[in-house]
């Protein structure tokens, strides 16, 4: 495979390679930046240059093999999926797939198949290699003797004391020994681009009501101040399925996929649940919502990978799943999704929203929507931020951003339990939601910055008209614009009178793009875009009042027309 078709950052790091020839590479790569692809060059130009004989691709799940064998069918090398440790790999086939749990099986049998050929494997979302000391024992144990050997992952990394096998840690000044990457390519990287879509975190607040273990009840605001456990509390009453916080954000979710889907028909929606139960309500919620049954995928449950695929190649608008799709897992037409699960750990939600940052074409956002809870609001602004797997540093706080992946993860499962000790000391009682805000390229836009007129929120919400930087600034002069209404100083002053002018004719201007969208279906946001190319200028948070005037006139053209 040339080079030449490659990515520019997939180019420098094949250039790099290929100047090097090292044993052990190591690419950190953002989701959706196309490390699969990376991988497949290198592993066709060492097969083409008789470097080696086999490769062996090791990855987290079931569902993961089966796409790398398609993958790798696509540039002419043939892998067996199913292959067992035991089994004979086919004469058609120039190697095969496993999971992190299949090798541990039986690593040995495993290690004598890469001995018995010049073998190169990769290591895909290799930070699974920590993630019990069985699996990295077992990875080290089968693949020592390996000729080639790729690391690849494009999340954070833990921060425990399991060192990861085949990767290289170097000290650093406080004493600790950190990863070191031989090429990375952050999302702030693939984000300027155009490799990976831009993120829009829609975060709802709401009323709450909870009975404690103690039996108090409790009212409050999901995103005010609290405890520990009240926050945890707050958001498990908020993801209820049977109070009124989740109708409403799906049917917002719904209301904005709805919207994607007219330009981008086969847009998809992705609920992430916390556990089953939860998940098979969420789908139950859904089809009353949309009129359609949405596709349900439960990790434990025969088919879900056939499940998977069906619905990335088909048009169904929604899935609901637990936890099996926030890694990994490629459905490029995924455009909305709702975080609605209790598992907040650094690690998983980046990989859930990495499941939503593929493009497909320039000028793509994607929107998440997300309890307003301050971990939650914290990981989406801190979404560009490239971490490396720290060794030797103490994790004092389970707050830090860099604790122990484990033993938060298992602390959420256990909460999730549902076990009825569980339910004896909490019940949710009542949940209403409300519009937060929204955050973007690390910056936050309450309800009255984006909202107040609906033109802001109907742009962004339109692929195909904005780039990233464009997104920032609609939100930006938006802000401003806000802000210079709402100063008393300027109230008196003629910049004041002007602003006034031009907030009146914005109302004027959406109200007829409001009454030519019911007259044509076209979407609102379709609409201002028609205008502004027509008549010049900015978005009409900052257009001049000359330029609003033009775009009233030429719609009333349009209306006497039509």
């Amino acid at each position: 495979m040339s080079s030449t078709r490659l990515r520019a950052w997939q180019r420098a790091a094949f250039e790099e390679y290929t100047r090097r020839q090292p044993r052990d590479f190591m690419a950190v790569a953002t989701p959706g930046a196309g490390k699969t692809t990376f991988a497949l060059t290198l592993a066709a130009d060492l097969l083409h240059r008789g470097v080696i004989e086999r490769v062996v691709v090791v990855a987290p799940t079931e569902h993961l093999k089966v796409q790398w064998a398609q993958a790798a069918a696509g540039v002419g090398i043939a892998l067996d999926p199913a292959l067992a440790a035991g089994g004979q790999l086919g004469p058609d086939f120039r190697g095969f797939a496993v999971t992190y749990a299949g090798l541990a099986v039986n690593p040995t049998a495993y290690r004598v198949r890469i001995e018995h050929r010049r073998t190169f494997v990769i290591l895909d979302e290799v930070h699974h290699a920590g993630d019990a000391y069985t699996w990295g024992d077992a990875v080290r144990e089968a693949c020592e003797p390996a000729t080639r050997r790729l690391c690849l992952t494009g999340t954070p990394f833990r921060s425990d004391d399991s060192f990861i096998p085949f990767v290289t840690y170097a000290p650093a000044d406080d004493g600790t020994l950190t990863s070191v990457a031989d090429h990375s390519y952050g999302y702030g990287s693939a984000l300027r681009d155009g490799v990976v879509r831009p993120v829009l975190f829609m975060a709802y607040s709401g009323d709450l009501h909870w009975r404690t273990r103690a039996g108090d009840e409790i009212q409050a605001r999901l995103g005010e101040p609290m405890t520990k456990d009240a926050t945890a509390q707050a958001l498990r009453t908020a993801l209820d399925p049977k109070g009124s916080w989740i109708p409403a954000v799906l049917t917002a979710a719904h209301r904005r996929l709805t919207e994607v889907r007219r330009d981008v028909p086969d847009a998809g929606g992705l609920v992430i649940a916390s556990d089953q139960d939860s998940a098979r309500a969420y789908a139950r919620t859904l089809a009353e919502i949309t009129g359609e049954e949405p596709c349900l995928v439960l990790s434990d449950e025969a088919g879900s990978s056939q499940r998977i695929a069906e619905f990335s190649a088909g048009m169904e608008p929604w899935m609901v799943a637990v936890r099996m799709v926030s890694e990994g897992v490629d459905i490029p037409r995924l455009a909305v999704g709702v975080y609605a699960t209790t598992i907040s750990t650094p690690l998983f939600f980046a990989q859930a929203v990495g499941r939503f940052v593929r493009a497909r074409r320039r000028g793509e956002t994607a929107t998440i929507f997300l309890p307003s809870v301050p971990g939650l609001l914290a990981h989406a602004s801190d979404l560009e931020t490239q971490r490396d797997h720290v060794i030797g540093r103490p994790v004092d706080d389970e707050d830090d951003l860099f604790a122990a992946e484990a033993e938060m993860l298992a602390r959420a499962q256990q909460a999730e339990a549902g076990s009825a000790e569980l339910q004896n000391q909490y019940q949710a009682l009542g949940s209403e939601a409300s519009f937060d805000k929204v955050l973007y390229d690390g910056g936050e836009f309450g309800y009255e910055e984006v909202a107040a007129d609906g033109e802001e929120l109907d742009l962004l919400g339109i692929p195909g008209l904005l780039e990233p930087d464009q997104v920032a600034e609609v939100l930006r002069q938006s802000r401003r614009a806000k802000s210079r209404k709402a100063s008393p100083r300027e109230a008196a002053s003629a910049e004041a009178i002007l602003h006034e002018r031009r907030s009146e004719l914005r109302r004027e201007l959406n109200g007829l793009v409001g009454a030519w969208h019911h007259r044509t279906g076209e979407p609102h946001g379709v609409i201002h875009t028609r205008l502004r190319e027509a008549t010049g200028g900015s978005v009409a948070a900052s257009a001049s009042v000359e330029t609003l005037q033009q775009r009233i006139d030429l719609i009333r053209r349009w209306a006497v027309r039509a």
